[in-house]
């Protein structure tokens, strides 16, 4: 069964840093765009951040504007898994935050990616 578990989602603190984690199983994941997506309740999931295969050993990293300059995603796992690091969180940073695997460009967009994890929610409050 080919599937993608999210974790460390959680309640933190405007100013806080958070890792969150997404391991693929079933297959492997090392040549595909593994990213990072977030949804709030009435709108559409939006991209956060991309990890991106560029042969060999090498992977590219791309960011949302929203997240740019605080946030970080690695490739971990032999390739089959990626964690986003979020600094300095804002309350609008609040939602649930789903991890996704695909082949297929542009990698912004969510109806490029195949796999999809159940979602892990962060919230960001005082």
């Amino acid at each position: 069964q080919v599937q993608l578990v999210e974790s460390g989602g959680g309640l933190v603190q405007p100013g806080d840093s958070l890792r969150l984690s997404c391991a693929g199983s079933g297959q492997s994941f090392s040549t595909y765009v593994m990213a990072w997506f977030r949804q709030v309740p009435g709108k559409e999931r939006e991209f956060v951040a991309a990890n991106t295969w560029g042969g060999r050993q090498t992977y590219y990293e791309y960011y949302d504007d929203s997240v740019k300059g605080r946030s970080a995603i690695s490739r971990a796992g032999a390739g089959n898994a990626i964690d986003l690091q979020i600094y300095r969180l804002r309350p609008e940073d609040t939602a649930v935050y789903f991890c996704a695997a695909g082949l297929r460009r542009p990698f912004e967009v969510a109806s490029s990616y195949d796999y999809w994890g159940q979602g892990t929610q962060v919230t960001v409050s005082s």
